[in-house]
């Protein structure tokens, strides 16, 4: 899937219609999703969020990561944490779809990305199949 049709469900995923408020922020995180799994050769089964989570623990992010799987408050992210913890390619790729430098793209990322996260693991674990049957299936 695009990473602007990801970034559309994610959108809805978020509370906000494509294009709205909501839209730009799944917007940015369909982009992150799409990079990274074009970087990945589309493995995982379409699924790039435990690569995802995989590259923010090894940053020094697990506690925060974490929360966002788990039941309990979502600790927070700074831009900054998040431009350190994805590969400077893929946050370039991310801003240049968005439109936005790579400085703001992480702070976008970093607003939205725990909140997604939350969302896309319901059961406290990375689900193992696809993000959108994932995202279809919690009727979005």
């Amino acid at each position: 899937m695009a990473g602007n049709d990801l970034g559309s469900l994610l959108g809805g995923l978020l509370g906000g219609p494509a294009g709205g408020q909501g839209g730009s922020g799944g917007n940015i995180l369909g982009s992150l999703l799409g990079a990274l799994m074009a970087g990945k050769g589309g493995a995982d089964g379409g699924n790039p969020l435990g690569g995802l989570m995989d590259m923010l623990t090894r940053s020094g992010l697990a506690d925060q990561a974490q929360s966002w799987i788990g039941a309990g408050q979502n600790q927070p992210v700074s831009g900054e944490q998040i431009a350190q913890a994805l590969p400077d390619s893929t946050l370039q790729q991310v801003a240049a779809d968005a439109g936005v430098s790579t400085t703001e793209a992480a702070d976008q990322i970093a607003q939205v990305l725990p909140q997604a996260v939350d969302k896309l693991t319901p059961a406290g674990q990375v689900p193992t199949e696809s993000l959108e049957d994932l995202i279809r299936k919690q009727n979005l």
